[in-house]
């Protein structure tokens, strides 16, 4: 197994996760199989219980896992399925070395950081590393490490003392480290600073680790005589200095390293030159030329609780860049706080209830993401009935499939006090309740997770059409409470339909709503399996029904074009 190391140096923030992904893109278009593991140096034992404004949004996988969002980066980037165990975390690393000791595994030694924790966390990059995730027998050429935080923070230390060990153990003709470092330009003097690189590098090197390349990040290319000055101070040769400049779209990534002959510097460390091709970024080149020149928009009101930082909707605003490509326009999202559509906004900050209302009148669809909690509520169920009267396109997606169905038994039903358990213990008319089988005492790994199955009640409905499958779809969930059994009936009476449930049949897995242009809640995510040219198949009905193209495009898959 070949290992590529992504450290990071001088602040956290600079996009390793992009520059791990598109070094793998790269490695992937010469030929080679990739995989990906991310370190996180907390000590929480995943992402689960992670505030969305701390951490950005918690990505699930295939089997359950919840993860950093970076995870997502590489499942996008590469095309690829990982597991939890690609995520590794301090709190995981302890934990097993922890139940180990309470077994007797060590025989009555000493537990310590060196070697056990080191020791733990070598043996697990090595054994997640053979795990194929591209669907192919057989593990990857190449394994791909981000590790999370600044050098130098005292939490990732036994993670670098791990990762010396390792580069050591495995040769220098296995283990390539890159690390990612800013180059800062003072506003003043206008010049490219290269000492905080400097001192990053001496922080690495003094802990045991040398760089092979070098990943700069920059407002602007780096100059010739910054380049030079790098290689002297920081020893790494200058064609080894990558930078990577802002770009219109980190889709230009790949590409920025592939002209910089990255790939050639890295396969030459890893002594792959003779079996590696020429990287082959056609598709890459063609998808981001395609967004740079897409002139037309499309208004999407994506009215959340969140909103305050967007890394907390990633996956979902990728999943409306990959359909809106996919439909020819450039997305235009309108981040609307759900508490600021609320009438008691009105009274306490006017011209922002003003301006969220504004917003949502604008748009040409409305999408309600996940969530947890009662802020914002009202403000979501007054969007869902906004876009329900108004005939403007809906996509509830988890929660935002809850509120549709609260504020569908509310203004339909006449059931004024409708309301979810979640927001409500005592409300006479539960039509979302706590799921039986979850956790009331314990918050991590409780919820229903990971791929499960939906089955489509009827052939012809809306979202089977948009799957090309008349039978059922396999998508990811995060969820502790859902559509209450017993109002099913009622509601269905009333003129909103279910048509997607899980394989018992008890539990509701889609809704539609007849006659409107498109209204579809969804209690899976969808956004967690859209990928670069293969948009997910909800998110690219929701753009078609902004443009008046839904029905056009089902007809002709309808007939096989």
């Amino acid at each position: 197994m070949k290992y590529v190391l992504i450290t990071g140096g001088v602040v956290s923030g600079l996009g390793k996760g992009v520059t791990a992904s598109s070094i793998g893109v790269v490695l992937q278009a010469c030929g080679l199989r990739v995989t990906s593991i991310k370190i996180d140096p907390y000590l929480n034992t995943d992402a689960g219980t992670m505030s969305p404004f701390e951490h950005g949004e918690v990505f699930v996988l295939d089997d359950g896992g919840e993860v950093d969002l970076d995870l997502g980066n590489y499942e996008r980037f590469l095309d690829v399925t990982l597991t939890k165990d690609n995520n590794i975390t301090t709190g995981k690393i302890y934990q097993s070395v922890l139940d180990k000791e309470r077994k007797g595994d060590y025989l009555g030694k000493t537990v310590q950081v060196v070697p056990h924790i080191t020791d733990a966390i070598k043996d697990w990059i090595e054994s997640v590393a053979l795990i194929p995730v591209d669907g192919r027998e057989g593990p990857a050429d190449v394994c791909v490490i981000e590790l999370g935080g600044t050098v130098g923070d005292i939490e990732s230390m036994p993670f670098i003392e791990a990762l010396r060990q390792l580069s050591f153990s495995v040769g220098q003709d296995n283990f390539c480290l890159i690390h990612v470092s800013l180059i800062p330009v003072l506003g003043v003097v206008g010049e490219q600073k290269t000492k905080p690189t400097q001192h990053s590098v001496r922080e690495l090197r003094a802990l045991g680790l040398t760089p092979h390349l070098l990943a700069c990040r920059s407002a602007q290319p780096l100059l010739d005589n910054t380049k030079a000055k790098l290689s002297q101070f920081c020893h790494v040769e200058a064609a080894n200095i990558l930078n990577i400049h802002d770009v219109p779209n980190i889709w230009h990534v790949p590409l920025l390293l592939r002209n910089q002959n990255a790939h050639h510097s890295i396969l030459k460390q890893l002594n792959l030159l003779s079996i590696a091709a020429p990287p082959d970024l056609e598709a890459w080149t063609r998808r981001a030329e395609t967004y740079d020149n897409l002139t037309d928009s499309v208004r999407i009101a994506m009215v959340g609780k969140y909103v305050g930082l967007t890394d907390s909707y990633l996956s979902v605003v990728k999943a409306l860049l990959h359909a809106c490509i996919a439909c020819s326009l450039k997305p235009s999202i309108d981040w609307i706080a759900a508490s600021d559509l609320e009438d008691d906004t009105a009274q306490s900050a006017p011209e922002a209830h003003a301006a969220a209302w504004k917003s949502l009148r604008n748009a040409e669809c409305v999408l309600v993401p996940g969530g947890f909690g009662d802020r914002g509520v009202c403000g979501m169920i007054l969007a869902a009935k906004y876009a329900r009267e108004n005939n403007v396109p809906y996509l509830g997606i988890c929660l935002g499939m809850q509120i549709s169905v609260i504020e569908y038994a509310r203004s339909v039903l006449g059931l004024e006090k409708a309301n979810s358990h979640e927001f409500d213990e005592d409300t006479p008319n539960p039509v979302v309740i706590f799921m039986p089988e979850g956790s009331r005492t314990h918050m991590g790994s409780t919820m229903r997770l990971g791929s499960r199955r939906t089955l489509f009640q009827t052939p012809d409905c809306v979202t089977s059409e948009l799957y090309c499958n008349p039978h059922y779809v396999d998508e990811r969930h995060r969820h502790r409470y859902e559509v209450n059994p017993d109002v099913i009936g009622v509601l269905e009476e009333a003129g909103l339909k279910f048509v997607g449930k899980d394989e018992t049949g008890k539990r509701m897995e889609v809704l539609e709503l007849p006659g409107h242009p498109f209204y579809v809640g969804v209690q899976f995510h969808p956004e967690f399996k859209s990928r670069p040219g293969k948009p997910s198949a909800l998110f690219l009905g929701l753009i078609l029904s902004a443009r008046g193209k839904l029905e056009a495009y089902l007809t002709r898959h309808q007939n096989g074009s």
